[in-house]
């Protein structure tokens, strides 16, 4: 069901044009804030109803995916598509980076569709569904086990992934490595996982930047949403060796 997700998705974009064979690829899956539901702590109905991605923390709040890269002047919304609410996903949105050959599909998840949402995001690295796969939110695997991922037999390369949630060096890195990924940036604290840290990355990512020089532009991003220092955001990014 993974890999049909994946590529249904990427055949969707290529008819409707958004997608280029030259284009580098960045799929983003959004678990919504919901702590009826999930591990996470108390946040108001206002922002953390996990059926309405409109006004969610993770999506449609001002430092959620919908909310920052809808306002960003370096992408451009180029296609949205909002599903009934008895789907799983809520929400869709792709994006082109102006001027660039970037495309990010970004979804968003029901909150009590989060083993969904983590299975899909592992199973799009298995497969090199896309050049770099993120997941956002509550960190799932902390309250529940899933089965491990694994390679997909006839890969060749690793798909770069990103995991924005609390400790996920701890909860996700061995996972993402038994499915054949490359981690760029993890998490070694409790952290916010504003969709800000995303856009800031995705710059450094583009350009071609070391592991160390994206966890320096998540870190500065963080530092400044958060006021704390930069050494204190440092701290909550994972030092990652290639």
């Amino acid at each position: 069901m993974r890999i049909q997700l994946v590529v249904t998705i990427l055949a969707l974009c290529l008819h409707a044009g958004i997608m280029l064979a030259k284009d580098r690829t960045i799929g983003v899956f959004v678990a919504l804030a919901d702590p009826k539901h999930t591990g996470l702590g108390y946040i108001p109905d206002s922002i953390g109803n996990g059926d309405n991605a409109e006004t969610n923390l993770y999506w449609g709040n001002d430092e959620g995916l919908k909310g920052v890269f809808d306002r960003s002047k370096r992408w451009k919304l180029v296609n949205k598509h909002e599903t009934p609410q008895d789907e799983v996903v809520l929400s869709r949105r792709t994006y082109r980076r102006v001027g660039g050959n970037l495309v990010l599909v970004a979804r968003a998840y029901r909150g009590t569709a989060m083993k969904r949402c983590i299975q899909d995001y592992e199973g799009a690295v298995e497969h090199g569904g896309y050049d770099l796969a993120v997941f956002i939110g509550h960190d799932g695997l902390m309250d529940f086990e899933l089965p491990m991922p694994t390679r997909t037999a006839d890969r060749t390369t690793k798909s770069d992934c990103v995991a924005l949630c609390c400790l996920s060096e701890q909860y996700f890195k061995p996972r993402l490595l038994a499915a054949g990924g490359r981690p760029v940036l993890l998490t070694t604290q409790r952290m916010y996982p504003g969709s800000f840290i995303l856009e800031a990355l995705t710059d450094t990512w583009a350009a071609g930047g070391n592991l160390s020089a994206m966890r320096q532009s998540a870190a500065e991003a963080y530092s400044r949403n958060q006021k704390i220092s930069e050494r204190a955001a440092m701290g909550v990014f994972a030092e990652l060796k290639e």
